[in-house]
Parts: C-alpha cells; sequence; structure tokens
C-alpha cells in the first residue's frame, strides 16, 4: 500500500457539476462523500425509505482503510469493529469439534490490520459524514434517463424529472441503471452455484464476540454460521447453499418468497438452526442473494458511470467487495475533480487506474468457491479451518496493494 502525489497541480472546477447517484450503499455514500467534498452537487436515490440495514459483516483492509484515514472515519470505524475473538466448529448436536483464536471465517486475522464492521454501520458513518451537503431521494428510484448533449434528463418513479451532468450507478448487483444503460443483467452476470441468506437473530446462545459454523456432515456446500454482533446484542445468521437450479428460480423478487424458499432449504438442518429460522421474517436485516460477479468491457457510457458491485461485483466469496468500492469510490470522484468536468477523460482515467486491482480481487473467487462448492464430506469439518489456505493469502496480499494518487 502507498501514495503518490501527481505531478502537476489540480485544477479547480470552473463551474458546479451536478452528478446523481444511483444506490445509497458503501460505494454510494462514499463516492457522494468525496464529491461534496471536492465541490460538486450531489444527489443520492435511493430505492429503499431510508438508508438500508442488514447486510453482513464486510471487512476493510488494505488500501481501502486509508481511504478511511483520509476522509476522517478511521476512529470511529474501528470503534464499530465487530471484535471477535475466535471461531468454533460443531456438529448437528451442537458439540464442539474444533476452535481457534487465530482468524474467523468472516473476519480474517484476529490479531491483523484489518477491520470487519456491519455493512449498515459503515454506510452509516460514510452518509453522515456527507450528509450536510448532499440531497437524498429516498424511496424512489431512476425509471428512465436520456443523455444529451449537456447532460442527462432523468425521470424518477416518483414522476419527477431532473437534469444532471453526471449519473453513477451505484446500485448493486442487480443495478438499475446498468440495465437502462447497457442492457440485460444476463449480458454480464455471472453466478456461481452458491447462495447465501443473512438476518438478525437474538443472542440466545450468550455468545461473546464469538463466531460458531456447523456443516452437516462436514459439506461445505450446505452450512449455518452464527456471529456476534452490536457487542453482543445480537447474532447474525448466514445460511449457505448450493444449486444447479437456473438463477431466475432460486431469487424471487418478492421478500416473503426470499424468506419462505430460504427457510425451506435450510428446514433439514439441526444445530441452533431451526430457532435462528423462527427470526426469519423479523426485522429488515434479512439479505438474500447469489453468488457472483459483474463482469464488463467497459463501465461508462457517455455521462454515466457504474462503480462498486453494479460494474464489477467481486462477490462476498472474495471478502474485498467493500474494500474495492471504497478504494473506486476515492479514484472516481479524484478523478472527476481532476479533469475539471471533462468527464470522458476522468472515467477513462477511472477504469485504466482500476482495471487490475478489480481483476485481482475478481480472481479470489477462483480460491474460495471451490471450498463452498464441494460435496465431498469431511467429518472432521472444513479443511484449512485452523488457518486459511496459503494460496488464499497470497491473493489477499495481492488484491489489497493499489496506488492511491493525491488529488
Amino acid at each position: 500500500m502507498s501514495s503518490t502525489t501527481s505531478n502537476s497541480a489540480r485544477p479547480h472546477h470552473s463551474r458546479t457539476t451536478s452528478v446523481l447517484i444511483s444506490g445509497a450503499g458503501i460505494a454510494g455514500t462514499a463516492l457522494a462523500y468525496w464529491l461534496e467534498r471536492y465541490g460538486f452537487h450531489v444527489t443520492v436515490v435511493e430505492r429503499a425509505p431510508e438508508l438500508r440495514g442488514g447486510g453482513q459483516a464486510v471487512d476493510v483492509r488494505g488500501n481501502a482503510l486509508e481511504v478511511i484515514e483520509r476522509m476522517g472515519l478511521l476512529e470511529e470505524v474501528r470503534a464499530r469493529r465487530t471484535g471477535l475473538r475466535g471461531m468454533s466448529l460443531v456438529d448437528a448436536d451442537g458439540r464442539e469439534l474444533k476452535r481457534t483464536t487465530e482468524w474467523t471465517a468472516t473476519g480474517g486475522a484476529v490479531d491483523g490490520p484489518d477491520v470487519e464492521i456491519l455493512r449498515d454501520e459503515l454506510a452509516a458513518l460514510l452518509a453522515g459524514a456527507a450528509r450536510p451537503g448532499v440531497r437524498y431521494r429516498f424511496g424512489e428510484s431512476i425509471d428512465t434517463l436520456v443523455q444529451h448533449e449537456e447532460g442527462v434528463q432523468v425521470r424518477f418513479t416518483s414522476g419527477d424529472e431532473q437534469s444532471f451532468d453526471l449519473v453513477v450507478g451505484a446500485d448493486g448487483l442487480h443495478s438499475n441503471t446498468r440495465r437502462l444503460v447497457f442492457g440485460p443483467e444476463a449480458d454480464y452476470l455471472h453466478p456461481t452455484s452458491i447462495y447465501i441468506a443473512g438476518w438478525s437473530a437474538p443472542n440466545h446462545l450468550g455468545l461473546d464476540h464469538w463466531e460458531v459454523i456447523h456443516q452437516p456432515n462436514g459439506q461445505a456446500a450446505w452450512g449455518c454460521m452464527a456471529m456476534t454482533v452490536r457487542d453482543n446484542s445480537e447474532l447474525r445468521v448466514f445460511a449457505v447453499f448450493t444449486s444447479d437450479e437456473p438463477v431466475g428460480d432460486l431469487l424471487p423478487r418478492d421478500l416473503a418468497e426470499q424468506r419462505r424458499l430460504v427457510a425451506e432449504r435450510c428446514a433439514g438442518m439441526r444445530w441452533e438452526v431451526p430457532q435462528f429460522l423462527k427470526s426469519l421474517g423479523e426485522g429488515d436485516a434479512f439479505h438474500y442473494d447469489v453468488v457472483a460477479q459483474i463482469r464488463m468491457d467497459r463501465w461508462s457510457q457517455g455521462r454515466v458511470a457504474l462503480l462498486g458491485d453494479a460494474g464489477y461485483c467481486c462477490s462476498p466469496a472474495t471478502g474485498q467487495g467493500t474494500s474495492v468500492a471504497l478504494t473506486a469510490a476515492y479514484v472516481l470522484a479524484g478523478e472527476l475533480h481532476a479533469a475539471d468536468g471533462d468527464h470522458e477523460a476522468a472515467y477513462q482515467a477511472y477504469e485504466q487506474r482500476l482495471r487490475g486491482h478489480v481483476a485481482a480481487n475478481q480472481a479470489i473467487l477462483d480460491h474460495t468457491r471451490g471450498r463452498f462448492e464441494t460435496t465431498e464430506a469431511d467429518p472432521e469439518g472444513v479443511e484449512g479451518f485452523d488457518r486459511p489456505g496459503p494460496e488464499l493469502g497470497e491473493a489477499f496480499r495481492a488484491a489489497t496493494v493499489f496506488d492511491l494518487v493525491d488529488y
């Protein structure tokens, strides 16, 4: 991890540029922070009625930690880390088979520099840092957008219309912006056979900053994990299963249908899973999706660009999506600032700087997917439970090296 300073002074904007960001997740709120800091007029549109809750614990590591530090949020982010002390592997009756205090499946090395934090808590910190100068439109999304020589005419689902100089889609794996500008999702989605569901449950086990994994018959392709969050006040539960059925058949749009599907797939599991499933329909922390990547030849078209999962989702199985999003938001905002309104030059520089970094992060999936997709039972539990495999360590080191320019 290193930083360099550009050879020439960066120009100031000759006029205020208006930017619409679709999506108030990690990528969108981080971009809003940097753009507002550089003097852009920023609007964020978010389909949810407020900042989304729930989601998994995410990792901030390598150059992304430096981005957080440059935002002045490093102390606050570290204060909200999950603080896990280790993890256990248990059988169907809850008997502990193995334990380690060296690392956790979700956060890596316990004594390492990386920070594991809940996705919604990180997004709230980012949004809070940028909120004074950023306008939010909650409860709606982009209905149509039409690019013209001087800007982008956007019609929202509320019926309102507004023109912006630039639009950035930071609206996730199933990006609406990508669909409107670049075409059908199927052209860019590269799914695995792995599906992950996450939700919140009471900490009835009394776990103390701990993570517990249950894999029936030692099969990584089917299992459940629970980890303490919010200073042990609750559990975040994750269920994993694999299927060769068409992706469309396993991704219903209706949340109630998603919950029903997850409960059905987990019905045969023992340990504490039946108790966890009782909380499946409660609260807004529920999240369910296929483990997939987005791969595109280009991340911009005209005045519209894609950021984070919308343009190059790495997948949760890499553990790098959040770090990539934070880094990419910093770079995109910096290049727009440096280009002084020349979005074509900015978008080109954004892609040139990030292509190799994204490729290195996406390649991590090749090392991890086999651990999930295997159907061979291991009575001793997951191979490599005591420590990550050496090839994965190499991949993570390669993916966290990035040259952060001082914009």
